[in-house]
């Protein structure tokens, strides 16, 4: 047993058992490093990489390379998603140094945590032009002994251009319609007419960009951006990358088509799609969306849900096969042959033409993956039902992926919003009940008397690693949104508190540009800094959203000033990189018109306080804000001097200091937030 055994991270727990005799990120391990004078070997991977676990089976878990890796180096295992501020310093010196990066990652250091030499996946034997691990450590081991100050100075200079690579901040003014048109114009030519989505294989679901798509519809009546949207949706929804009998979606398709995924599952795509289906309903009344979004929503909280109330990180892309052996995707594909065994032969022709299973197979070993391909006809709604049950209880009789059981607090704020939200829309309080009981494990577990966040922690336990950006930035945007959905101040009191801690410790005062640790954080060799979207939205863009919507909500100016300071950044990157930027040019559609504030007065019970509420929350306005409250109520700010019409439950809506006339009529309402800003 090595010194991971008391970890809280799933991943570096995997590794407690290797002979390798590793050290978390520690100041301790450096310490070593100096006093032994060996060089670090960095691997950083995550619990649900497919080939991390191939390198730690094939090198970490062999006695021989063990025996190597501690007679000459200090071995550090990291967690991508425990310590994103690590994996960001020392990914962007690889994709600097090697013009692409990946995971597992593997890095050389000085025992001053300088880079020296860099890698992904090593095999254990030279293969593809490859050189083997073991050649690796031989040949790094070879010049940290012979030529130390070579090694030194490449370090050096590693170092010094990584700290020189400031970013350029782009535009001190916000973006605006030029800025936006422009965005959707880069969008139009990277997508893919025939297949939905944007660019070639391998495809990530673009669940931001198609907010940005979504919200420039609603401000604009861009028919192109809903279509493109709405194509991408169904295409991604009936393809592989959806699984059609559990519901949720896989990380990303390996083919342009949408049909074999890479199957691990995470919990930011997720709640990210939950949340773009469900808008997507709201623009367009898809029953297709509407049951996406459920059924996505559902499985969150079956399958992901933790015992203390949060959400697990992810569920693996591996599972045994039956056999002992561990196969990517065995959990989900299905041959013909097993179709008949769970269905008998009638029953699955059915299945096998509904769903696209062939003798061919449509992935490995004659095994197809579940689709809906673009079929004609009627299927009798019953009996599919049937087949989905029968199928889901067969499948469920498998062994299953593995769970990283790792409650990351950015990605759970990314759950409470999306929850709350699809729970209000369709009438589901046992899913705005999950956001809460989320959103309060949040509170309890990760913030302190200070409102100062740890980023993850594991059965009921806080790890020891301070939020980053995206914690703060995600948690708040989580807050907000239980905010509209509850009518409870308490959530935006706490949504507050985080967002004082983006201004004074995440915030250039400067500038305005926004940094990924905080500046009382433990220093790096560089400070991480990127606004770009990515898997999730980056901090930065989702920090603008956030500001964005509390100072609509309470009239915050420090808050505006620092979401428009920051959205230069997507005056500067939306028409160049709109793939990469979704979320910020959503935020920007959101400052573009507004975004309006809407608040709702009435007692709770009434019905007509009811109609109005989900009028408001129905409003595809971008970023619309919602009050919901008895009148003269100190809950909330935006309810203060609103009074009843006529003894009538009403709504207030306004937008740049200007208000409409308040309504009693959920038409009306509706209308109002439906409509382009003109």
């Amino acid at each position: 047993m090595n010194r991971l055994a008391h970890e809280t991270s799933p991943y570096l727990l995997q590794h407690a058992d290797n002979p390798v005799d590793w050290w978390p990120w520690s100041a301790e391990a450096f310490d070593e490093a100096r006093r032994s004078n060996r060089p670090v070997l960095l691997s950083v991977g995550y619990s649900s990489c497919h080939w991390c676990h191939v390198m730690a089976h094939e090198s970490f878990e062999d006695e021989a390379t063990a025996a190597y890796l501690n007679e000459h180096f200090v071995s550090v295992k990291v967690d991508r998603e425990e310590r994103p501020d690590v994996d960001a310093v020392y990914m962007e010196a690889v994709q600097a140094a090697t013009g692409q990066g990946g995971w597992p990652m593997t890095v050389f250091l000085t025992p001053d945590a300088e880079p020296f030499y860099f890698g992904t996946y090593f095999p254990p034997e030279p293969r593809h032009g490859m050189a083997s691990f073991r050649q690796v450590l031989e040949g790094v081991s070879t010049a940290w002994s012979d030529r130390r100050d070579e090694v030194a100075e490449v370090a050096g200079k590693i170092t010094r251009d990584l700290a020189e690579r400031e970013m350029s901040f782009g535009d001190s003014r916000v973006p605006g319609e030029e800025e936006l048109a422009g965005a959707l114009l880069g969008l139009t030519r990277d997508y893919d007419a025939a297949r939905g989505g944007f660019g070639g294989a391998p495809k990530f679901p673009p669940s931001m960009v198609i907010e940005f798509l979504l919200r420039h519809h609603a401000r604009t009546g861009s028919e192109g951006a809903l279509q493109m949207a709405v194509d991408t949706c169904e295409r991604m929804a009936r393809g592989g990358l959806y699984d059609q009998l559990g519901g949720g979606f896989a990380r990303y398709s390996v083919d342009r088509d949408w049909v074999i995924p890479h199957f691990e599952k995470m919990l930011y795509d997720n709640a990210l799609l939950c949340r773009v289906y469900a808008h997507l309903w709201r623009s367009t009344g898809s029953e297709l969306a509407r049951r996406v979004a459920l059924e996505t929503a559902d499985f969150l909280v079956r399958e992901l849900r933790t015992d203390e109330g949060g959400f697990a990180s992810a569920l693996d892309a591996d599972s045994d096969d039956g056999t002992g052996r561990h196969v990517e995707g065995a959990y989900y594909v299905w041959t013909p042959a097993q179709l008949r065994e769970v269905l008998g032969d009638a029953d699955a022709e059915f299945a096998a033409r509904y769903f696209g299973v062939t003798e061919e197979g449509t992935f490995e070993e004659g095994a197809s993956v579940l689709q809906l391909p673009q079929q004609e006809g009627i299927f009798d709604a019953e009996r599919l039902a049937s087949v989905r049950e029968r199928l889901l209880a067969a499948r469920a009789g498998r062994p299953a992926p593995g769970r990283d059981d790792k409650v990351v607090a950015a990605w759970n704020g990314l759950a409470v919003a999306a929850l709350a939200e699809t729970g209000a829309y369709f009438g589901r309080p046992d899913l705005v009940e999950a956001a809460i009981g989320a959103a309060d494990l949040l509170v309890r577990l990760h913030m302190d008397d200070r409102a100062r966040l740890v980023r993850t922690s594991k059965d009921g336990r806080a790890g020891a690693h301070a939020g980053v950006l995206e914690d703060y930035a995600d948690v708040a945007e989580g807050f907000l949104a239980l905010t509209s959905v509850t009518g409870e101040g308490v959530w935006l009191e706490f949504a507050g508190f985080l967002l004082d801690h983006v201004l004074a410790q995440f915030t250039d005062a400067e500038s305005g540009a926004l940094y990924d640790t905080a500046a009382d954080a433990e220093r790096l060799i560089r400070r991480p800094q990127d606004p770009t979207d990515n898997a999730t939205p980056s901090g930065w863009s989702a920090a603008a959203g956030a500001l964005l919507s509390y100072s609509a909500q309470t009239g915050a100016e420090p808050h505006r000033t620092a979401a428009e300071r920051a959205l230069g950044v997507v005056k500067a990157l939306g028409p160049r990189a709109p793939r990469f930027i979704g979320w910020g040019l959503a935020v920007a559609e959101a400052l573009l018109d507004g975004p309006r504030e809407v608040a709702v007065v009435g007692e709770a019970g009434d019905a007509a306080t009811t109609a109005l509420r989900r009028a408001a929350l129905l409003g595809t306005a971008p970023g619309a804000v919602v009050a919901v409250g008895v009148p003269e109520s100190e809950e909330l700010p935006l309810l203060a001097g609103r009074p009843l019409v006529d003894g009538k439950p009403a709504a207030y809506v306004c937008r740049n200091f200007v208000c409409d006339i308040p309504t009693t009529d959920p038409d009306r309402l509706r209308e109002v937030l439906n409509g382009r800003n003109t």
